[in-house]
């Protein structure tokens, strides 16, 4: 694998020919040429074309598929990008490990002030703990290990005490787990969390360290075609990273950001609501929707029939619609995690009010995940116009976390039902809480199938092409970007992706080049031989 940054002294004109090309757009005309000059694509058309740019460069597809350049519609870069300051959890399995790895990192960020761990999954390492664990290894260091949700963790006593956390009840005391005695057993979840998730990163976001690691991250989503990102819960701090990225040239692809209330995990947007509208930027860095939340993460809001029984579970904002509508009347999009079909519901609830209060038409409202609903739910949100940003990949554990149990009258992760009903679906991964590979997560979306073998509602199965249209297209409408990225016209940014000649149809694909603003920004070894 080689990667190439862009060169300013390339052809005027380049053509690409010579292999399908997946254009995204529902025209009945053949392409089979696509010419790009100063970034962007110039023209598109059938062969013979080309003949009209004799000093151009030629791309000879050789049989590769050319398609637009990936979207990833709802991942969280800017905090994923600090990933390598905290201890990796992945692996560690006892809590004589976990001391151990804790111990490293606060010797290795002493001036920090918090000791962070990342990627804890109890359900696929069997690892344990609580805050007293957690306090005979790093001591009256605040400690926070994150749980691969990124809706849940442990803290240690000293961190209880630095959020205000103790016997008596606190602002988030339904996010506070608590013994028999009454004892926060350091275990928070959702808003808690969230609190703890925004005292802790605040010591890792030196502006120069973090933007580093930005650049990083971004670099590395190359080889997985993705040209473009939508960072579904930018802080205050990370937007203005971004924009100190962006005037300096430094961001490696553009970005999307979709502001979000700081303490994390909160609709508390307080002066965000007085500061950039969505559509303010460019095409390198725009405003996106604000991102509010319906419900939980690890405790969705569900309120289901199984088994003929009554099943409510979950955690629900009380807070959105008046937040919601709020953001709407000054000028926001929305996007709202809905992960349970209750939380669904009060998401669409609090669309419907916005949309009476508002004369916009085109609110372009956004379901965040959409994890469980029914076939009704799914019109209620077309008849709105709402967009259903989702994860292929969470296939895998939502199809190992609710094996057993299908309620009577729902469906997880109901892709094609959404699709069926008439709802844009836009592809992503949710980094660094579920895998980012667009084209391997598309074919989970196509087989529905766990690496272990278990099948999750077959019924709800989409072909690769429209998991293809959703990383693509769907995900530039998502995110008002239609008319700059996402299909291949003329007009629209020159990036994109070339898969391997050898990808099936049916098959994971190998992302063989990528480009953005028509300049070659990776080759795969096979590429460059």
């Amino acid at each position: 694998m080689t990667q190439t940054a862009a060169t300013t002294h390339q052809p005027r004109f380049t053509v690409f020919t010579g292999g399908p090309i997946l254009t995204m757009c529902p025209q009945s005309e053949p392409v089979r040429v696509v010419v790009v000059a100063d970034g962007r694509i110039h023209a598109v058309g059938d062969i013979g074309l080309e003949a009209a740019y004799p000093d151009a460069q030629v791309i000879d597809l050789a049989g590769r598929t050319l398609v637009p350049g990936f979207i990833d519609a709802h991942c969280h870069l800017s905090i994923a990008a600090l990933q390598p300051e905290w201890a990796d959890l992945a692996d560690v399995t006892s809590t004589d490990h976990l001391a151990t790895v804790l111990r490293a990192n606060r010797g290795e960020h002493a001036d920090a002030g918090w000791v962070r761990a990342d990627r804890w999954d109890e359900n696929r390492t069997g690892l344990r703990f609580n805050r007293r664990d957690l306090d005979a290894a790093t001591g009256d260091t605040p400690t926070l290990v994150v749980d691969y949700t990124y809706h849940q963790g442990v803290v240690n006593s000293a961190a209880l005490d630095l959020l205000g956390i103790g016997l008596h009840r606190d602002q988030d005391e339904d996010c506070v787990v608590r013994d028999g005695k009454g004892e926060p057993t350091g275990l928070l979840i959702e808003r808690a969390f969230g609190r703890a998730h925004s005292a802790s990163i605040a010591a890792y976001q030196d502006p120069d360290r973090w933007a580093q690691h930005v650049a990083t991250r971004a670099l590395g989503l190359y080889r997985h075609g993705i040209t473009a990102v939508h960072d579904a819960a930018c802080s205050p701090a990370a937007e203005d990273l971004y924009r100190s990225m962006a005037s300096l040239g430094s961001l490696p692809l553009s970005v999307l950001v979709m502001p979000h209330a700081d303490p994390f995990l909160s609709n508390a947007l307080g002066s965000r609501l007085e500061g950039p509208p969505t559509g303010e930027g460019d095409e390198r860095l725009r405003v996106g929707p604000i991102k509010l939340f319906a419900d939980g993460g690890v405790a969705p809001a569900i309120d289901v029939l199984f088994e003929g029984q009554r099943v409510t579970f979950g955690y629900r904002h009380s807070n959105l619609t008046d937040q919601l509508v709020t953001a709407v009347d000054r000028g926001f999009r929305v996007a709202v995690h809905a992960m349970g079909n209750r939380g669904i519901a009060d998401a669409l609830d609090a669309f419907e009010t916005a949309a009476q209060h508002s004369g916009d038409s085109d609110h372009r409202f956004r379901l965040e995940h959409a994890g469980l609903a029914s076939e009704a739910l799914a019109r209620r949100a077309a008849g709105l116009g709402a967009v259903g940003v989702v994860q292929p990949g969470f296939i895998e554990f939502v199809g190992h976390s609710t094996h057993g149990f299908t309620p009577d009258d729902n469906i997880w992760l109901p892709f094609a039902t959404l699709a069926e009903a008439g709802v844009p679906l836009a592809g992503s991964s949710d980094d660094p809480c579920g895998p980012i590979a667009p084209l391997a997560c598309s074919v989970l979306g196509r087989t529905r199938t766990t690496s272990t073998g278990i099948t999750i509602a077959p019924s709800e199965t989409l072909p690769l092409h429209a998991w293809l249209h959703a990383y693509t297209a769907g995900a530039a409408y998502a995110g008002g970007q239609e008319t700059e990225r996402g299909s291949i016209r003329a007009g629209l940014r020159a990036d994109l992706v070339i898969l391997a000649a050898h990808h099936e149809p049916d098959g994971a694909g190998i992302v063989d080049e990528t480009w953005i603003g028509g300049a070659r920004v990776f080759a795969s070894a096979e590429s460059v031989r």
